[in-house]
């Protein structure tokens, strides 16, 4: 990869605003107006970088990029360089039947069956490629968005919709599939994996721990410190990053001055942006960053540069914050068409293919239909046992007035 320089520029220091003039208000308003330029440019130079540091092996057109011995994409593109039709077929199901799952999930949320959901909608190829990277004995720590990487561990999808019910803390054993719980709390998956990664070095195990987290993630401390401690230990730990534009309502533009890869330069590894809605560009990137990791040459950074097509959650409204043209923007790079329009052109997947796919998925969100209903009702009082471990009077007050809340529903339906 080529290192854009354009967005270290230097900014004119405070000096040089007071003492590049003649000493006159005008010249003051130029300086001052110089220096308001200045702080501007390192924003779109990290605009012109997004464009020409992107790691894509798929158009979104559906074509192959070509990876001649010289073209920037020949490192990565030679993860992928024995791929057969079957394995892109797979990788194809893999997001049809995740994005069909993740509606049914967002659905069951809106009839009341869920509290709460995360929607991957868009950000399938992120997952399912970086996913499929991973070996058996590798290790992931999640998020709460990483359905499709669940998918590729085998976790059950079923078994992700229990704590979005409130009747499990995750519903699933980490180690049977070296797939962690889900972790709410933000960025401190990153710490998490890191130590673990420390763990196995000195296990003397060759494999690697892979760690995701959101460009929101990104502002934390605790992505920061993993990744210096990381970098220190030389821990084989890949950092996937899927910057899917908005950390909630707050765009990259209010998040970093700098493309989000470019922060591994400053901890002493590398670091990778890539095509997030393109499934073979993030397959050959995360093998690539992983079998490094393998080798002892330690952590790297992968920027899945991606899109969340929906909200942040079911709580949440982005009409509120962002234009529809945006999304619609987005949608014409969806990363099953894409993949779809390849499998098509290189004649490698027919209509009874994608015929038997969509009756896979419509069985697939029934089946997730009827186990969610199947499933018993939250303790609503729950949350109130295991605060203090010998009671306390305010949370047994609050109990009260729960239970009294609760009560007048139950006053109002007698009615």
């Amino acid at each position: 990869m080529t290192e854009s320089t354009a967005a270290r520029k230097p900014r004119r220091s405070a000096g040089s605003k007071a003492t590049g003039s003649t000493g006159t208000k005008a010249g003051a308003a130029a300086a001052k107006a110089g220096a308001t330029g200045a702080r501007r440019t390192p924003r779109t130079a990290a605009a012109k970088d997004s464009a020409t540091e992107l790691v894509q092996l798929l158009t979104p057109e559906g074509e192959r990029v070509e990876t001649a011995a010289n073209s920037p994409y020949a490192e990565y593109a030679q993860y992928v360089a024995d791929i057969t039709p079957d394995e892109l077929r797979g990788l194809y199901r893999d997001m049809v039947l995740t994005r069909r799952f993740d509606a049914e999930a967002t659905a069951l949320q809106r009839q009341g069956e869920l509290g709460l959901w995360a929607s991957l909608l868009g950000q399938e190829a992120a997952q399912i490629g970086s996913g499929r990277a991973t070996r058996e004995d590798d290790y992931v720590f999640p998020t709460y968005r990483e359905h499709g990487v669940a998918w590729c561990r085998g976790v059950d999808p079923t078994n992700l919709l229990g704590m979005f019910r409130g009747v499990n803390n995750g519903g699933w054993d980490p180690n049977g599939n070296n797939f962690h719980l889900y972790t709410i709390v933000i960025g401190s998956q990153a710490l998490h994996a890191t130590g673990y990664a420390m763990g196995i070095t000195k296990d003397g195990a060759d494999s690697a721990v892979i760690a995701y987290f959101g460009d929101g993630a990104s502002s934390q401390g605790d992505v920061s410190e993993a990744f210096n401690f990381a970098a220190v230990y030389n821990a084989p730990v890949v950092f996937f990053c899927q910057n899917n534009q908005w950390a909630i309502s707050e765009s990259n533009e209010k998040q970093t001055r700098v493309p989000l890869y470019q922060r591994a330069q400053g901890f002493g590894f590398p670091g990778v942006r890539v095509d997030g809605n393109d499934a073979l560009a993030c397959l050959a990137v995360t093998r690539w960053a992983l079998e490094r990791a393998r080798r002892g040459e330690g952590p790297a950074l992968i920027e899945a540069y991606t899109y969340r097509m929906g909200a942040h959650t079911t709580s949440d409204d982005p009409s509120r914050y962002r234009h529809d043209d945006e999304r619609a923007a987005w949608e014409a790079k969806d990363p099953i068409l894409r993949l779809r329009r390849f499998l098509e052109s290189a004649n490698h997947a027919d209509e009874g293919f994608f015929g038997e796919l969509e009756s896979e998925s419509e069985a697939l969100g029934k089946r997730v239909r009827e186990v969610v209903r199947a499933m018993p009702d939250p303790d609503r009082f729950a949350i109130f046992e295991n605060v203090y471990a010998d009671g306390h009077a305010l949370v047994d007050e609050e109990r009260a007035q729960f239970a009294a809340y609760q009560a007048s529903f139950a006053e109002t339906e007698g009615v």
